[in-house]
C-alpha cells in the first residue's frame, strides 16, 4: 500500500494552472491596514439604499425563508423583464428567458459551462475582468484574447476581433462599460461587431453590470441591435449600480434554449439564489431610481477629479466614460505595473491593482476605483504624486 499520497497530486491541472487573482492578492494586503487608501477593490464605498435593506428585513419579519424555483422568483423575473425592456430596449419573457443568479459571477460561469465543448475558442476583449480567462478555461475552452488600445478609448474594434475568429471559435464575451478601463461602445461600433458575430455564427454573451453608470451619453447593449436577443445572452446585476455587493444577486436574459441549458447546471449546483437578496432585489427596481441617479452623480464628480489629477502628475489617463475605475498608464515613470503598485503601497501608504492583473494587455497601467470618498481621493493623489517625484529624484 502506498503510503505517500500528495493531496496536491490530485488538484485538476485546469484549476493548477490558473493563477491566484491579482485583485485579492492586494485585498489581502491591505486588509486591516487603517492606515492605507484603498483604490483597489472594485466596490461602492455607499451603503445599500435603506429601503433595499428594509425590504430584506421585512421578508425575514415575513418568514420568506425558502427555497425559490431554480430560475428565481417570477414576481422578480417580470420586474427585471420590465426594467431591461426600458434601459436596454430589448423584451425577454419572465418564465423562460430569466435565470436569477448568484451575481454575474456566477451567470458567467454557467453560461460558459452551457456552450463549451472541449477545444472551443472563446474570444474576449483585454485588459479585461479577471475571471473571464480562468473561467473559460475551466470549462475547456481556450481563452483568445484581443486588445483594446488607449488610444481608441479602450474599446475593442471589429477588426481586431476578426483576425482572432479561427473556425473553433465560438462565443464572444464582451463587457462594456468595462472593468478595468471605464471603456464604452457606441452603438455604432456594436453594429460593426453584431454584423462580425452574425457572419462568422458566433454567440455574444455581454456582461453590462455597470450600464447605469454611463456618464456620457446612453449606455448601448448589443443585444437590442436587430437580429442579436437570439445569439445573445445578457449578464446584469445590481451589486455595482445599487451598492448590493454583499446581496450576491445578479441575472441572465437570452434564448429560451440557452437558460434552459444554464438553469440545468444552476440548478445542480446553486438550487437558488437567496430568496431575501431576490426581495431586496425587487425593491431596488421598483424604487432604486433615485439613490442610482445620486450615487452616479458623485462618482460623476470623482472621476473628473481623479482623471485630472493623474494628468496633473504626469500619468497619462483618459477619461473613463463608464464604470467606477480610472487606469492612468505609469510607463512614463520607467517601472512596471507591479513595481508601481508595490512600491506605492509601501511608500506612501495607497493601494491600486496592476493592470497586468487584468491580462498582459493591461501592463503599464494601474486600476484605481473612484468608488471611494473624495477627501481619500485627493489624499492618495497628493501622495501618488509624492511619490511619482521621489522617482523623478531617483533618476536625476
Amino acid at each position: 500500500m502506498s503510503t505517500d499520497f500528495k493531496p496536491g497530486d490530485t488538484v485538476a491541472q485546469q484549476v493548477q494552472r490558473i493563477p491566484r487573482s491579482g485583485i485579492r492578492e492586494f485585498f489581502d494586503l491591505v486588509q486591516g491596514r487603517r492606515d492605507i487608501i484603498s483604490l483597489g477593490v472594485g466596490e461602492p464605498d455607499f451603503v445599500t439604499p435603506w429601503h433595499i435593506r428594509e425590504s430584506a428585513i421585512y421578508a425575514l419579519e415575513r418568514g420568506h425563508t425558502s427555497y425559490t424555483s431554480n430560475l428565481g422568483l417570477p414576481k422578480l423575473r417580470k420586474a427585471i423583464s420590465d426594467y431591461v425592456d426600458g434601459e436596454f430596449g430589448v423584451r425577454y419573457e419572465p418564465e423562460t428567458q430569466i435565470l436569477i443568479s448568484v451575481g454575474v459571477s456566477e451567470a458567467l460561469d454557467i453560461a460558459l459551462r452551457a456552450i463549451i465543448n472541449p477545444g472551443d475558442e472563446i474570444i474576449y476583449h483585454e485588459p479585461c475582468y479577471v475571471s473571464y480567462a480562468p473561467s473559460i478555461a475551466l470549462a475547456h475552452g481556450v481563452p483568445v484574447a484581443v486588445p483594446c488600445l488607449a488610444e481608441n478609448g479602450f474599446a475593442v474594434t471589429a477588426q481586431a476581433i476578426e483576425q482572432a475568429i479561427t473556425p473553433k471559435a465560438k462565443a464572444l464575451v464582451l463587457n462594456f462599460p468595462t472593468n478595468p478601463t471605464g471603456g464604452t461602445m457606441n452603438r455604432e461600433a456594436l453594429e460593426s461587431i453584431a454584423l462580425l458575430a452574425k457572419r462568422h455564427n458566433l454567440l455574444v454573451i455581454t456582461d453590462e453590470i455597470y450600464s447605469e453608470l454611463t456618464f456620457e451619453g446612453k449606455h448601448a447593449s448589443i443585444a437590442a441591435l436587430p437580429g442579436m436577443a437570439e445569439r445573445t445572452i445578457l449578464l446584469h446585476g445590481f451589486s455595482k449600480a445599487f451598492a448590493m455587493t454583499g446581496f450576491r444577486i445578479g441575472y441572465a436574459c437570452g434564448p429560451r434554449e440557452l437558460i434552459e441549458a444554464m438553469m440545468r447546471i444552476h440548478q445542480y449546483s446553486i438550487l437558488c439564489a437567496s430568496i431575501i437578496s431576490q426581495e431586496a432585489a425587487i425593491e431596488a427596481l421598483q424604487n432604486g431610481a433615485k439613490p442610482v441617479a445620486e450615487m452616479k452623480e458623485q462618482y460623476r464628480l470623482r472621476r473628473n477629479y481623479i482623471v485630472k489629477a493623474f494628468n496633473d502628475i504626469g500619468l497619462d489617463c483618459h477619461l473613463p466614460r463608464g464604470s467606477f475605475y480610472a487606469f492612468p498608464s505609469v510607463q512614463s515613470t520607467g517601472l512596471n505595473s507591479s513595481e508601481f503598485a508595490s512600491r506605492l503601497v509601501k511608500e506612501e501608504n495607497v493601494a491600486c491593482v496592476p493592470g497586468n492583473a487584468f491580462g498582459p494587455h493591461g501592463e503599464g497601467f494601474l486600476r484605481c476605483c473612484f468608488a471611494t470618498g473624495l477627501e481619500q481621493i485627493k489624499t492618495a493623489c497628493e501622495r501618488t504624486a509624492r511619490f511619482v517625484e521621489s522617482l523623478k529624484t531617483e533618476g536625476a
